[in-house]
């Protein structure tokens, strides 16, 4: 026995040592996504480039592709990310429900904040487990809802955690009314801007078909010999620089008068910025912290 106790022993130091000598296992790094962005929007030009060069042999019109493919392929990745965040706003409904449903079912105001970190939306799931930790710890609630607050920085979730503190303060007589109350305004309101945004939608599509028709044109043209030749002069080059010029004015334009503005916050600081919600490093903090309790 003890044999091979000082067998054991010695085969388990010479594998510490042996680790020791490797050296700290190397982190696999993640790229960031602004940079990923970059990356795949490069790529996308260059393809574009390579691919209108073999088409036409014009190096001026496949440049002007190419940059253009660039620019809208970054356009794109940057407006479906802003899009995934846009859905954080849904949740808010969901958690008026689950609190009121944790109110109706006899727990306390605090304890159905803190079972949103389990029963509730997945992606707030994180920030309620801060937010149980805290009550825990100091158990100040109205330290604890700020902080929630200006976590989320919304104007949705400025409504609710005003109408919590407002409700405390008042002996929660009638936290169930002014749950409901609240719940049923933000619906309506994201009701009545995603119907806009349909609307605005519609409208901006025609204006994006109407920029990119003359350009399918020159696609179309560039395959014959005397289009390529007239735009490999200085003055077919000045007319593609034009070109390109104008698109991004009339896109930028069209954009802004599309653009439906945020609700701005009543009960919060106006100027601190949300946070990245969905795969953010808050949240990736968050729940290593949660695994490792």
């Amino acid at each position: 026995m003890n044999g091979a106790s000082v067998k054991d022993a010695s085969i388990r130091g010479a594998s510490v040592k042996a680790a020791s000598i490797r050296g700290p296992s190397v982190k696999a790094t993640s790229i960031p996504p602004k940079w990923r962005q970059i990356t795949i929007s490069a790529a996308s030009g260059l393809g574009a480039g390579f691919a209108i060069t073999f088409l036409s042999s014009s190096i001026s019109i496949a440049s002007a592709f190419a940059l253009m493919a660039t620019v809208i392929t970054y356009i794109f990745l940057a407006t479906r990310a802003k899009r995934q965040e846009t859905k954080f706003e849904l949740l808010w409904p969901d958690v008026v429900d689950h609190l009121i449903t944790g109110i109706q079912s006899g727990m306390s105001l605090v304890e159905s904040l803190s079972q949103l970190a389990e029963r509730g939306p997945r992606e707030l799931a994180p920030y309620f487990a801060e937010f149980n930790r805290q009550i825990r710890k100091n158990g100040d609630f109205n330290s604890a809802i700020r902080w929630l607050q200006n976590q989320f920085s919304h104007y949705a979730s400025d409504q609710i955690f005003e109408a919590l503190i407002l409700s405390r303060s008042l002996g929660g007589t009638h936290l169930l009314q002014i749950l409901r109350m609240v719940g049923d305004f933000i619906r309506q309101d994201l009701a009545l801007r995603k119907e806009i945004e349909v609307k605005h939608g519609w409208i901006k599509n025609s204006a994006h078909l109407s920029a990119a028709a003359p350009w399918l044109l020159l696609l179309l043209l560039s395959t014959q010999p005397a289009t390529a030749a007239a735009y490999a002069t200085g003055t077919g080059v000045v007319i593609l620089i034009s070109g390109i010029f104008m698109t991004a004015i009339a896109y930028l334009w069209m954009n802004k008068l599309g653009a439906l503005s945020k609700p701005p916050r009543v009960f919060g600081s106006a100027n601190q910025k949300p946070p990245r919600v969905f795969g953010s490093a808050n949240q990736r903090h968050f729940l290593t912290r949660q695994a490792g309790v």
